[in-house]
């Protein structure tokens, strides 16, 4: 890897993005669209890029947070479906037409607002749509954002005084969909149904019914519908299942891969005797002579500080452990084991390096958090390689 400047540096494989795309497609079948969510800069990987390569491969979907994730797909050529899936804030509404993005309806006043901006642009928002399409988010006990199931008939009754906008779609979000050991997902997909149920015994058609995420889209085919919306699983990697022996099953039969290696080179070098500190506090103290590593990444290029005295990396395929506290630009390691470790080394955070691997989930699981967590930490700094 050629560069310049500071050596820490990410490598984003679109190859293996695209072989779980594959792997997604062919455990769902041929009829469920997939909406690659794309938010958060594609999990902290880099949304433009990604994207483009997902809808050269047929993606017809893409999931952002908001409408400002949605323009800059736009701006750089993405001219499938965006969904705003958080919905939109008042006074956004006629921008988010204009450039032809999906919004989403959370509260029964949203209905109000888009209609107001669609009548404004009178068809304008669209070359083969005479209503501006927006999709209904249902509260099905995430208890975040969403309708609740006893605002239907007023959702209803507000919709058909809307003429300008139609309902393309509705979906709800599950809170657990990795827990087999207790009912929340299966209740809030029966509560689901019950919705789409009332709305179609208004007379009101769901049109594109989606729910499952990506511990959904893993070991729920019940909920996959009309669409599945996958994010962690489209960059490799999966959530921790409840009980493990069903995270087991899930592993064998989607075989994803990981796609984010993270890497930095040894800058330092120090040998130290026993009883000698290392880095902020005094967190580490050598129990005996040692040679210490450091490397050019920090907390602020996505090491997190939970990480401190925790974990390991890789340094010429072995596993070195990290030391100290982990500071915002610095990490040290103990390459005493290695005796060839020298200035320059290549240093994998997350990655292959030889026989073994340090991946992203396992990482989360022994610091008490999720993959998106330490995915999305990927620093702005750190260069995104893409191969």
């Amino acid at each position: 890897m050629q560069m310049k400047g500071r050596p820490v540096w990410a490598e984003i494989s679109l190859k293996a993005i695209l072989h779980n795309l594959r792997v997604i497609r062919r455990h769902v079948g041929p009829h469920p669209a997939i909406l690659a969510v794309v938010k958060s800069n594609a999990y902290g990987l880099g949304s433009v890029p990604i994207s483009k390569a997902l809808q050269k491969a047929g993606v017809g979907w893409f999931g952002v947070t908001c409408t400002n994730e949605g323009l800059e797909l736009r701006e750089a050529g993405i001219r499938k479906r965006i969904l705003i899936l958080t919905g939109f804030w008042p006074g956004e509404e006629k921008r988010i037409l204009e450039n032809h993005l999906t919004p989403v309806v959370t509260r029964v006043d949203d209905l109000r607002h888009l209609e107001r901006a669609a009548k404004s642009l009178r068809g304008k928002f669209s070359r083969s749509r005479s209503r501006a399409p927006f999709h209904l988010k249902i509260n099905t006990g995430m208890n975040r954002l969403g309708i609740s199931p006893d605002e239907i008939e007023a959702f209803a009754a507000t919709l058909a005084a809307c003429p300008h906008i139609e309902l393309e779609g509705t979906f709800t979000h599950f809170a657990s969909a990795e827990d087999f050991s207790a009912r929340q997902t299966d209740d809030q997909e029966t509560l689901f149904r019950a919705c789409l149920a009332r709305l179609r015994a208004l007379g009101i058609s769901p049109g594109i019914v989606h729910a499952a995420n990506s511990g959904a889209i893993c070991a729920r085919p019940s909920t996959w519908a009309d669409m599945v919306r996958p994010g962690a699983i489209l960059y490799g990697y999966f959530q921790s299942f409840d009980p493990p022996d069903k995270g087991q099953e899930v592993r064998s039969r989607l075989p994803i891969q990981p796609s984010l290696a993270l890497r930095a080179r040894i800058i330092s070098l120090r040998d130290l005797p026993a009883g000698q500190s290392v880095g902020y506090s005094a967190r580490f103290t050598t129990a005996r002579p040692s040679r210490v590593a450091v490397i050019n990444a920090g907390y602020a290029d996505g090491i997190l500080r939970q990480r401190t005295n925790r974990g390991c990396a890789l340094v010429r395929g072995r596993r070195v452990p990290l030391v100290g506290a982990i500071s915002m630009d610095l990490t040290a390691l103990d390459v005493t084991d290695v005796p060839q470790a020298t200035l320059g080394d290549v240093v994998t955070i997350y990655g292959r390096d030889g026989n073994d691997d340090i991946v992203v989930s396992d990482v989360a699981r022994e610091i008490g958090t999720v993959t998106s967590d330490l995915l999305c930490a990927l620093g702005h700094r750190v260069p995104r390689y893409y191969l």
